[in-house]
């Protein structure tokens, strides 16, 4: 086995990907003759590429408004301008929406005319982070996949905003102003399909409610959260990365098998306030727990099987598979304690 141990050492494992179906240009889907059916005028603010007909870049113009879009465009591209509003008008023509971007721009919920967003009914993804939102916008488009959100100053979500989404995969709202209060037992109900949820630096102090039991992805890092609740976990048997790092949790506010849970494969707890390593399962691979205030490591405390069973490399199936372990910013001093090693035959790296 090879192991290389880091010393203060950053190595980052940041995986922020969603299993949705990737974004095709038109021309992948459609017979080019269609596109004779439609003028190829271009407002005079935005530019047209003519190898990418159904693409319209409005991005760093400077502007106030939306302009009219061409019934031909597919993605529109509309960020880093001085939007404040989003009305029905400039939408007339474009049925075909798939994807549109507002990114940082000056959108509030009373800038937003009633109904203009569920009428893009073959919109996918929605881009409208850095904006001035308080609420999450409704009526949303039914056969939306992606809703991003994050930087805004949302405080509320409406009541079944999020009902009809059945093909949302990916709702970030990370970086806003959300407290408990605002997620109810309800508020995700419909997220059949949701597979990343990003409700990292709100302001939280307990685990949401009712998460979609077909999450994969859970970040919840920067809020102020200091307890994980007795099988919080098993409302979600699929989770799979779980990001945790940067809130107030303690040894007292874990269960003793909170995290014990075998379908995480990356489980993040770095920068919070863990004396010791918490029990984990088997099947873990990614473990960071950085700067808190573990003060020593004990492998056969840890170890998710006995030491018995990871000697065995006949048994390898059982095995832990841990493979990466972050330990600095705490009081743990080296060299690494043997029974890691055999615990753990798997490791390839340690940051201490």
């Amino acid at each position: 086995m090879t192991l290389k141990v880091y010393t203060s050492f950053l190595l980052l494992f940041f995986v922020n990907s969603v299993w949705t179906r990737t974004v095709r240009q038109v021309y992948d889907e459609l017979d080019p003759e269609h596109w004779s059916h439609y003028t190829f005028e271009c407002p005079r603010e935005c530019f047209c590429p003519p190898s990418f007909p159904n693409a319209l870049y409005c991005d760093n113009k400077g502007l106030k408004e939306i302009p009219a879009i061409p019934a031909r465009i597919w993605y529109l591209y509309l960020q880093n301008n001085l939007i404040q509003t989003i009305s029905e008008k400039p939408f007339l023509n474009a049925t075909h929406l798939r994807w549109i971007n507002l990114n940082k721009n000056k959108i509030t919920n009373s800038g937003i005319e009633s109904g203009v967003l569920s009428k893009l009914k073959k919109l996918l993804y929605l881009f409208l982070e850095d904006n001035e939102l308080e609420e999450v916008p409704a009526p949303l488009p039914v056969g939306l996949e992606q809703l991003r959100l994050a930087r805004n100053k949302i405080s509320r979500i409406p009541e079944g905003v999020f009902s009809n989404l059945e093909n949302l995969t990916m709702l970030d709202l990370h970086q806003n102003s959300l407290l408990d209060s605002a997620l109810q037992s309800d508020t995700f109900q419909g997220l059949n399909n949701l597979m990343q949820l990003n409700i990292a630096k709100n302001s939280l102090k307990k685990m949401p409610l009712s998460i979609p039991a077909n999450t994969l992805q859970l970040f919840l890092d920067n809020n102020s959260i200091e307890v994980i609740p007795e099988n919080y976990f098993n409302a979600i048997p699929k989770v799979t990365f779980l990001r945790l790092n940067y809130n107030k949790l303690s040894d007292d506010g874990i269960p003793p098998n909170g995290f014990n849970v075998s379908s995480i494969l990356d489980l993040q707890l770095s920068h919070n306030q863990l004396t010791k390593i918490p029990p984990i399962n088997a099947h873990l691979e990614h473990l960071h727990l950085d700067h808190n205030r573990i003060k020593s490591v004990n492998g056969t405390e840890i170890c998710p099987v006995s030491i018995a069973v990871a000697e065995d490399y006949g048994l390898y199936g059982n095995i832990p598979r841990l493979r990466y372990l972050r330990l600095d910013g705490n009081e743990i001093q080296p060299p690494i304690p043997l029974d890691i090693m055999i615990c753990f035959r798997l490791l390839q790296a340690v940051v201490i």
